[in-house]
C-alpha cells in the first residue's frame, strides 16, 4: 500500500503564531453611524427605485398640503380674531372714550348754564349735569375693565377717577355760593372750569387717541393680505400638478383619482382663503373710510360745539374779569375777553369739522343732519353776536336772555347742533357696523374649513399615490 504524505504538525488554535516579528494589531473599528445618516442611506436607496420615489413623492405632497392647510388656518384666525375686536371691542372702546370726553364737557355746559340762571336754576339743567357726570363714571368704568392694569389707558383712567370728584366739589360750592349771592361763586366755577379745560379734558382727549390708536392697530392685524399661506397654496398646486404630469408620462393615464382629489381640495382652500380675504378686507376698509373716519370727526365737532357753548357762558360768568392779547386782522395787537376768544375758535373747529363730515358723507341719510347742523351754527353765530353787543353796551339782563333764555336764544342753536350731530353720529355708527360686519362674515369659517380640507386633501394624495404602489406587489 502507498504510504500517505506526512501531515504536518498543526498549531492549537489558542495558541499564538510566532513570525519572527512584533504581534500585528487589529484593524480599528469603524465608527457607529447615526441613525440621520443611515435613514439618507435608506433614503437615497429608496431613491433609486420607482416604488421608492412614489414614497418620497406622496410624503412630500401630503406634507405641502397640510402646511398648506395649518398656515391658512394660522393666519386667518389671527385676522378673523383682529377683526371681531375691530366691530366688537375696539370702536365701541373709541366711542365710549369719545362718550366720556362729550360727557364732562356736557357736563361743565350744563354747569355753567345753571350758575347764569342763579336761583332760578332749572330742573332739567340739573337733571343734565347729574346724568353727564354719572355718564362720565360709567364710561370710565368701563374703560378700566377693557384695560390692562400697567397700560397708558389705565393710568389715564384713575387719573379721571380721582379728579372727577374734586370737579364736582367746586361746582357743587360755586352753586352754593351763587344761591346766597356772594361773588366768590363765580371764581370758584372758573376754578372748576379751568380744571376741566386744563386737567379732565385733555386727560380724556388723550384716552380717546389711546382707544383710535389701538382701533387702527386691530385694522392693520385684520387687513393685510395672508401672503405666506397663498405662497404655500401656489407650491402645493404645483407640486400635484408635476405629480399627476409625472405620472401621466410614465403610465399614459390621464387622471389618478386621489391626486385629483387633492389639487381640487387645494384649489378650493386657495380661491376661498383669496376670495374670501378680499372681501373681508374690502369690508374692513369700507368700515374705517366711511364709518371711523366719519365717526371721528362727528366727534370733534360734537366736543368743539360742546366747548364753544361753555366758552359763551362763561363770557358772561367772568364778565371780562379774564382777557388774552391778540393780534386782529390788521397785525395789530388787542386785548379780548378770554372765553370768548375760545369760544371763536371753537366755532371755528366746529365749522371745519362740519364741513370735512359733509365731505365724507356717503349718503342722503348721513348729509342731511350735518348739513341741517351747519344751518344750526350759522343761525347761533348771528345770535352770539346780538348778545355780545348787548353785553358790551351794558345790558347784562338782555345779553343773558338771548344766551340761555327760552326763546331766541343761542342755547336752541346749540340744542339743535348737538341733535342733529347725534342724528349723524348714530347713522354712521350703523354704517361702521354693517361694513365691518360683513368684513367679519367674510372670513367667518374660513380657518377651520381650510384645515379639514387640507386634511382631506393630503389623504387624497397619499391614497393617490398609495395606488400607483399597489401596482408594484
Amino acid at each position: 500500500m502507498p504510504t500517505m504524505p506526512a501531515i504536518p504538525p498543526q498549531a492549537h488554535p489558542d495558541t499564538p503564531v510566532s513570525t519572527g516579528s512584533a504581534t500585528p494589531t487589529a484593524p480599528p473599528e469603524e465608527p457607529r453611524r447615526t441613525a440621520f445618516a443611515e435613514g439618507v442611506d435608506r433614503l437615497r436607496t429608496a431613491a433609486t427605485t420607482e416604488p421608492g420615489r412614489l414614497r418620497i413623492i406622496g410624503a412630500l405632497l401630503a406634507a405641502l398640503v397640510v402646511a398648506f392647510g395649518a398656515v391658512t388656518a394660522w393666519q386667518m384666525a389671527d385676522r378673523e380674531a383682529a377683526a371681531d375686536d375691530v366691530l366688537h371691542k375696539s370702536q365701541p372702546l373709541s366711542s365710549a372714550a369719545a362718550d366720556i370726553y362729550r360727557s364732562l364737557a356736557d357736563a361743565n355746559t350744563a354747569a355753567s348754564s345753571g350758575f347764569l340762571a342763579g336761583g332760578q336754576e332749572t330742573a332739567d339743567s340739573r337733571r343734565r349735569y347729574e346724568e353727564d357726570i354719572d355718564k362720565a363714571a360709567a364710561g370710565l368704568v368701563k374703560a378700566a375693565a377693557n384695560s390692562d392694569p400697567d397700560s397708558p389707558a389705565a393710568a389715564t383712567v384713575t387719573k379721571l377717577n380721582r379728579l372727577l370728584p374734586e370737579y364736582k366739589g367746586l361746582i357743587e360750592r360755586a352753586r352754593t355760593y351763587n344761591r346766597q349771592g356772594f361773588p366768590v361763586g363765580g371764581a370758584y366755577l372758573r376754578y372748576a372750569n379751568e380744571k376741566m379745560q386744563q386737567d379732565m379734558l385733555p386727560a380724556a382727549e388723550d384716552l380717546y387717541k389711546k382707544e383710535n390708536q389701538r382701533l387702527r392697530a386691530d385694522y392693520d392685524d385684520a387687513t393685510p393680505y395672508p401672503w405666506a399661506a397663498i405662497g404655500l397654496g401656489v407650491v402645493a398646486l404645483a407640486g400635484l400638478a408635476w405629480a399627476q404630469h409625472r405620472n401621466y408620462r410614465r403610465t399614459n393615464r390621464v387622471l389618478n383619482h386621489g391626486l385629483v382629489a387633492a389639487t381640487a381640495t387645494t384649489t378650493v382652500v386657495l380661491l376661498w382663503l383669496v376670495v374670501g380675504h378680499s372681501v373681508a378686507r374690502a369690508g374692513l376698509n369700507d368700515s374705517y373710510d366711511h364709518g371711523v373716519r366719519s365717526l371721528n370727526v362727528l366727534h370733534d365737532a360734537r366736543i368743539a360745539s360742546l366747548k364753544a357753548r361753555g366758552n359763551e357762558n362763561l363770557t358772561l360768568v367772568a364778565r371780562g374779569a379774564e382777557t388774552v392779547t391778540v393780534k386782529n386782522a390788521k397785525g395789530e395787537e388787542e386785548s379780548k375777553d378770554k372765553y370768548d376768544n375760545s369760544f371763536q375758535t371753537d366755532m371755528k373747529t366746529l365749522g371745519k369739522g362740519l364741513a370735512e363730515a359733509a365731505k365724507l358723507a356717503d349718503d342722503t341719510s348721513g348729509k342731511k343732519p350735518v348739513t341741517a347742523a351747519e344751518g344750526n351754527m350759522t343761525e347761533w353765530q348771528k345770535r352770539h353776536l346780538d348778545a355780545r353787543a348787548q353785553d358790551e353796551n351794558g345790558d347784562y339782563e338782555q345779553a343773558l336772555d338771548k344766551v340761555i333764555g327760552p326763546e331766541g336764544a343761542t342755547g336752541e342753536c346749540f340744542d339743535s347742533v348737538d341733535a342733529n350731530l347725534a342724528r349723524a353720529l348714530t347713522h354712521e355708527e350703523a354704517e361702521f357696523k354693517r361694513a365691518a360686519g360683513d368684513g367679519l362674515g367674510a372670513m367667518t369659517g374660513l380657518s377651520v374649513g381650510a384645515a379639514v380640507l387640507a386634511v382631506l386633501g393630503a389623504a387624497g394624495a397619499v391614497l393617490g399615490i398609495g395606488r400607483r404602489l399597489s401596482e408594484y406587489r
